[in-house]
């Protein structure tokens, strides 16, 4: 048997190793690419969250784009108490403003309310439950005994003590009221959860490997509760829209600038019930109910995504279902 006598080189690998190594980023690539098609497809197989986030992007649009195409809501346009006509699709208010055009208007206010509201409380959720959790010791003690005391007060009446002083503060006073009041329930479950993933294996492999902490805490520990975040926020939100519009309705809220809730106090105001003037407070409280249903059902479909024990393993989503039923009828 003939012997090749070319020395090899230990830096160069042979031929094979590179045919199977260029193999091996291949099958890596093509998982990464499955892996991607399996998450977008379970996105839209969820039909909680397809119908959920059309709901919730018709309500985005119509507060962003609806006020640069409707007149102005404080413009006297019409007759006063006009039912809805072809000129007046939802008619006019007391005073003959286009009912329409304060819905619209409101929409985009009574959603920066909720965003803003439930950004801020998910954001001292997250430092004062994972950083507690994380860092643990006294100072996890001392987060851990305020949370607790934040939960036992009452929040309604406390939201209602606040904004009764800061009445003139604007929306931005009532945003803050409502954050502040609203993140401790999220806190105190991200807290226990990031007590039990801290001792994973793979965060004392990335503790040992020289990992900052706040990558640690960004990579290994908050993916791991996206759930809960994203579900407090969507709770914050939809908490937010309706204490504002409670306030709004109470008269302990800003009346300057228009929300659904400022729509119903001056509907209750100008006695709109009374006069059997339907169309100035349905279609607010007719809003609020449908901003809350589709909150409701991304939080619902969210999970069936995020949770890997809700999902059908083997099997296709709902969509896919249906599809397979079809097939099998004769």
């Amino acid at each position: 048997m003939a012997v090749s006598n070319q020395p090899t080189s230990p830096l160069q690998p042979s031929e094979p190793l590179l045919a199977g190594a260029a193999v091996g980023s291949r099958a890596q690539l093509a998982g990464r690419v499955v892996g991607k098609g399996r998450w977008a497809g379970a996105w839209l197989q969820s039909p909680r969250l397809v119908v959920g986030l059309l709901l919730l992007m018709v309500f985005v649009v119509t507060g962003i784009v609806g006020p640069l195409v409707v007149v102005h809501p404080n413009a006297f346009v019409g007759p006063l108490l006009a039912p809805p006509s072809s000129h007046f699709l939802l008619g006019t208010t007391q005073t003959g403003q286009a009912v329409l055009a304060q819905l619209v208007v409101s929409t985009g206010g009574s959603l920066e309310v909720g965003f803003a509201a439930g950004a801020i409380a998910t954001c001292v959720s997250i430092l004062v439950g994972v950083g507690g959790g994380f860092l643990g010791g006294r100072l996890d003690e001392v987060l851990a005994l305020f949370t607790n005391v934040v939960l036992v007060i009452p929040a309604l009446p406390l939201i209602i003590i606040i904004a009764a002083y800061v009445h003139t503060g604007g929306e931005g006073a009532v945003i803050l009221v409502i954050a502040l009041t609203s993140w401790a329930a999220a806190a105190r479950v991200l807290r226990s959860q990031t007590l039990s993933v801290r001792n994973r294996d793979y965060v004392l492999a990335a503790r040992v490997s020289g990992e900052r902490s706040w990558r640690i805490v960004l990579v290994e520990i908050l993916p791991n509760e996206l759930a809960v975040v994203v579900s407090q926020f969507i709770f914050t939100v939809i908490f937010a829209v309706l204490t504002q519009a409670g306030l709004a309705f109470l008269g302990l809220a800003s009346t300057n600038s228009l929300t659904w809730g400022t729509m119903l106090y001056y509907a209750e105001n100008d006695q709109a019930l009374s006069a059997g003037a339907w169309w100035w407070f349905v279609p607010p409280g007719l809003c609020i109910a449908l901003l809350g249903t589709s909150l409701a059902l991304v939080n619902f479909g969210l999970d069936e995504v995020l949770n890997p024990r809700l999902r059908v393993r083997g099997r296709g989503g709902f969509w896919s279902q249906r599809l397979e039923r079809r097939e099998r009828r004769p």
